[in-house]
């Protein structure tokens, strides 16, 4: 903020600088986690956990509201956070060709790096939410201010549909909140602790039964946000908006029924799912290319991670019994997703078809509520934020020399860009999943968990599994004829003024494809670096919808 407006190379230099730093730290947590941990070792399965008692009020009559300042990694959240580092810092490079209002797009892109890394790092309900809703404000900016010819038609559409979703979440959240006490503070309340003493399992299970029993009155009950907590259904309160026991309907339908499809909904408006996904093509078709690569492989991700991190662990029982519906969510929005990518001529809305074809995989893998399923959701969510983010930069590359982007208006680009069609066509192959790649890896996973559920637990039909296999034959096709149009042939474009221009790769343009391309071969070759971290989150999951 204090640095004049006029000196653009560096604040750009700022950018860059601060997602370097950002990574080192990132790759400091890396170290400093043990995947070997036991969940009995750590803080309820999380390690470097920082907790600070935020907000504090004694409602009298109505307990008391405490929340905290709680972060914390485990496995999964972990492997989010390294792939936010490596995809901020490869957006801060590409953001080097704005040229226009340059100080207010560095600072916007500052709060959303800020925001994105607070939303997957939060342990606390509120502070997710607070993180969550602030990502909007430097996105809704960045789109808007920076975009193409209808920018502020997409930053609008792009605004009201996640606080559409915001709104589900938030009336979800306060539900919870009246539903769950914090077992600690409640024990410290109660007398069953003094404030510093070591929590042990048996003065939690008392004080538990106490809660099942109705013998804590309702001013000693410390109410909370922590998500560890709120994923525990002992500590529900018996007869609560949303407990088992409750009696509250609306329209013949249980508030606890309710509270779960706001908060799934809220999470796939920002996934985004089939029919909630409008916003995402114009939105990247709009948006800088800086701005659709930070879009693509982080923003989506935290709907994933919000199904995988909150729904599932807070409403098992509900993710079981409507997992049949969630498959079928899925499934149509790889199949329309995917014809969607085969019909667009703009580059840039079709891969963010594709993006919503792909992240049809992670819906599908979340609802078969199998350790494969589940693993596949989570990989699969990891593999796109890499290969997305991968494919909008190859895409900016024939921006930035042609000031087009439809692949009807190239062909032959072999000859004047050999290593650009490369990195493409290798880009194709591991987005189209290709064994070698990571999508390979994800998309198998999550179609081996989809078959296992369906002889399993009977969560998916055989035939949304059969069926869940066309994504790979309609990926194939609309990656391959892109390639056969644009790549191969004799040289040609619309515009004869821009023929001179069409360049093969800089270097500023090789440093931000080339770690990407080897993260999605590195991942694709020995998925075991990701599933190493991976696997306790997940086995976790699986305990929990087990009733473990």
């Amino acid at each position: 903020m204090l640095v004049p407006s006029g000196m653009t190379k560096l604040l750009k230099s700022i950018l860059v600088f601060s997602m370097s730093v950002l990574a080192i730290f990132c790759g400091y947590a890396f170290l400093r986690y043990d995947p070997g941990l036991t969940f009995k070792q750590t803080w309820m399965g999380y390690q470097l956990v920082e907790k600070v008692d935020w907000i504090t009020l004694n409602l009298q009559a109505y307990g008391t509201l405490s929340i905290d300042y709680l972060v914390g990694v485990d496995g999964m959240n972990l492997c989010l956070l390294g792939l936010t580092a490596m995809v901020l810092w490869v957006a801060s490079i590409s953001s080097w060709t704005i040229e226009s209002r340059v100080k207010g797009y560095v600072l916007s892109f500052l709060l959303m790096a800020g925001s994105i890394v607070g939303c997957f790092l939060a342990l606390d309900f509120f502070l997710f939410f607070i993180f969550f809703e602030f990502m909007l404000l430097p996105m809704f900016f960045l789109i808007g201010l920076w975009g193409g010819p209808r920018k502020e038609y997409a930053a609008v559409k792009f605004f009201l549909y996640t606080l559409a979703g915001s709104v589900f979440i938030l009336m979800t959240m306060i539900a919870l909140y009246m539903s769950m006490i914090d077992p600690v503070e409640t024990a410290v309340n109660f007398g069953l602790m003094k404030t510093g003493d070591v929590l042990t399992s048996e003065i939690v299970f008392e004080i538990q039964q106490l809660l099942a029993t109705g013998s804590i009155p309702v001013e000693q009950i410390v109410h909370t946000f922590s998500i560890p907590y709120l994923s525990d259904e002992s500590n529900l309160i018996p007869y609560s908006i949303l407990s088992f026991e409750s009696e509250s309907l609306l329209w013949g339908i249980p508030v606890r029924n309710w509270g779960f499809f706001m908060i799934t909904l809220g999470f796939l408006i920002k996934l985004p799912a089939i029919p909630f996904h409008t916003w995402l093509p114009d939105a990247h078709v709009e948006a800088p290319t800086a701005v659709s690569v930070v879009l693509a492989g982080l923003l989506l991700k935290v709907g994933a991670y919000g199904l995988l991190r909150i729904v599932l662990p807070v409403f098992p029982d509900l993710v079981v019994q409507y997992a049949f519906p969630l498959s079928v969510i899925g499934l149509i929005s790889l199949i329309y997703g995917a014809l969607n990518a085969l019909g667009s001529s703009d580059l840039k809305r079709l891969v963010a078809y594709s993006s919503v074809s792909h992240m049809g995989y992670v819906v599908l893998g979340f609802a078969a509520l199998t350790a494969e399923g589940l693993s596949g959701s989570l990989f699969q969510t990891l593999s796109h934020g890499i290969i997305s983010p991968l494919l909008f930069l190859l895409v900016g590359v024939i921006y930035d020399r042609a000031h087009d982007r439809h692949r009807d208006n190239f062909t032959g680009l072999v000859q004047p860009m050999p290593v650009f069609v490369v990195f493409a066509m290798l880009a194709f192959f591991a987005s189209m999943g290709i064994p070698g790649f990571s999508g390979f890896i994800a998309e198998i996973l999550v179609i081996l968990g989809a078959f296992k559920s369906a002889g399993f637990n009977q969560n998916i039909p055989r035939v949304v599994a059969i069926l869940s296999t066309s994504g790979l034959f309609l990926s194939a096709a609309y990656y391959l004829y892109t390639a056969r149009k644009m790549f191969f042939g004799v040289f040609w474009v619309k515009d004869k003024s821009i023929q001179d221009l069409m360049k093969d790769l800089t270097i500023r343009e090789y440093v931000m494809l080339t770690p990407l391309l080897a993260l999605a071969v590195i991942f694709g070759v020995y998925p075991q670096l990701l599933l190493e971290y991976i696997n306790p989150a997940i086995e976790r999951l699986t305990l929990i919808v087990e009733g473990k």
